[in-house]
């Protein structure tokens, strides 16, 4: 079996290219990295996705300083990596990778994970290279207007390769104009992603500062674990925390997540668009959730 899915319809090359690798019998870690910020996928670095909160060409800090979260999760226990804070560097997931694989620690921010980066061969640039004409401009017009952004993207993939072996992956550059040094729940296990190779995987987006609050993508692959769908784990996660906290303080949440048969559910708190594929499909599918 071989399958993937990712958040947000932007989600969709990067499916392409996992499709691609995973029927070429690449692993799902590997398959993952390309995808998100590898040669050919590049989604990370490209500053055309910057307005997806993603990367290059993402939304500053209230300083003007673009920092960067991402966070990769294997299936086997004790596999995971993570940056937060990070800038200079357009693919923050290929740094998350390193650490996972290289560092003795699991999770490294700001000064810290850019010198850590450095040392395995990263280049960093400076800011200015960083930033794209749109957000260049999204900050001026923060600085003069107080305009604000209210996005909260975040990609999130996951892949299931053909040696039943299943990676979560999601990047960010967080919230627009965000104080310097903030964290989101992307990078944290079990807020924005977790994996178990005995049950599978999820990942999240939205408000970042309330899902950290409420662990849902470990929740989620613990209802897995009980023996429900991906949809109906998600949809109960969503729910659980609707009826905790009410309608009138919903904050903004998508969840999408896999078990080890390669199957896909989503759920979400606003309209959500996701990406799909499995292995016996010649195609990508974008679904919606509403």
């Amino acid at each position: 079996m071989a399958a993937a899915a990712g958040t947000w319809a932007f989600s969709f090359p990067a499916l392409q290219r996992m499709r691609e690798r995973l029927l070429q019998k690449a692993s799902a870690t590997d398959a993952l990295q390309e995808a998100m910020a590898g040669e050919h996928g590049d989604i990370e670095n490209d500053e055309a996705t910057g307005t997806f909160v993603i990367g290059r060409g993402g939304y500053p800090n209230k300083d003007g300083i673009i920092q960067c979260d991402a966070a990769i999760m294997e299936g086997q226990p004790g596999r995971f990596g993570a940056v937060a804070a990070l800038h200079g560097i357009g693919t923050p997931l290929a740094v998350a990778r390193k650490v996972m694989d290289e560092a003795p620690h699991n999770f490294l921010v700001g000064d810290g994970a850019v010198a850590f980066a450095k040392d395995q061969g990263f280049a960093v640039e400076d800011n200015a290279s960083m930033m794209s004409t749109q957000s260049t401009e999204a900050y001026k017009e923060y600085l003069e207007k107080g305009k604000t952004v209210k996005k909260r993207d975040t990609l999130g993939l996951i892949a299931l390769d053909v040696y039943g072996n299943i990676t979560v992956g999601v990047s960010t550059s967080g919230a627009p104009f965000k104080y310097p040094g903030r964290v989101g729940d992307s990078p944290l296990p079990g807020c924005g992603l977790y994996a178990d190779k005995e049950i599978g995987a999820a990942a999240a987006t939205g408000d970042g500062d309330m899902i950290m609050c409420f662990s849902p993508t470990f929740h989620v692959v613990l209802l897995m674990k009980q023996g429900l769908s991906p949809m109906d784990a998600c949809q109960n996660v969503v729910q659980d925390i609707l009826q905790r906290i009410g309608k009138e303080n919903m904050f903004e949440l998508g969840i999408i997540a896999m078990n080890m048969k390669g199957e896909v559910g989503a759920a979400s708190s606003m309209s959500f668009p996701y990406c799909i594929w499995s292995r016996g499909k010649d195609f990508v599918e974008q679904l919606l959730k509403q």
